[in-house]
């Protein structure tokens, strides 16, 4: 009978052990002191027997590990970032865009703005509003154009492997069209290529 006891508490332990390391790790989450992973085994232990308990615990380790990959993310750690954001041809194309100003970004409000005119029930307002939404097109069409253009020459020259550039220029386009400050991951550099200063930096500057 103690022996079967063991071997639970040893196996509880052991599965403790693969959910806290399957946190992130550095400055998403700091490691567990050895007062941590005890309160930790003892809760994997109340937890078999009481199944609400289980399920309520679960769901918030799962609250836990999302707010430390957000805040990993957040403040520039690569490991936390999606698959779809890994890698050096995407930090370029993210740095690229970044250091660029696009019509695009403002489309949504743009089209916002341009279907409320739409209602106004005055034919020469109606014939500038559909003559101004068509001029606006074309522009944000030829300046996308001209960024795109310019992107693939510089990732041919920084990264020649075709296989590296593979998804790029959806990639890029899909973030030009992201207002710049709900862009994730964030910008790391400014209009201009400027790199952004650090929150603890501009903080220790005041």
């Amino acid at each position: 009978m103690f022996n079967r006891r063991r071997r639970s508490d040893a196996a509880t332990a052991e599965s403790t052990n693969d959910s806290a390391s399957d946190l992130p790790a550095g400055k998403g989450r700091p490691t567990p002191t050895r007062k941590e992973a005890e309160l930790m085994r003892k809760q994997a232990l109340r937890e078999q027997g009481d199944p609400r308990s289980a399920r309520k615990a679960s769901r918030q380790r799962e609250r836990s590990a999302r707010a430390a990959n957000r805040s990993a993310m957040m403040s520039g750690d690569a490991r936390a970032l999606p698959a779809r954001d890994q890698g050096p041809v995407r930090a370029y194309i993210r740095d690229f865009v970044d250091s660029r100003f696009t019509i695009a970004e403002y489309f949504i409000f743009i089209a916002l703005a341009v279907l409320i005119l739409g209602f106004v029930p005055n034919q020469a307002v109606q014939s500038v509003i559909s003559l101004g939404w068509f001029l606006l097109i074309g522009i944000i069409l030829v300046d996308s154009a001209l960024i795109m253009w310019r992107l693939k020459r510089e990732l041919k020259s920084r990264f020649p492997e075709k296989t590296d550039r593979r998804g790029a220029t959806f990639y890029a386009i899909m973030r030009t069209l992201q207002l710049r400050r709900l862009r994730l991951p964030p910008p790391k550099v400014r209009r201009g290529g400027a790199p952004v200063q650090p929150k603890s930096s501009k903080r220790k500057g005041r």
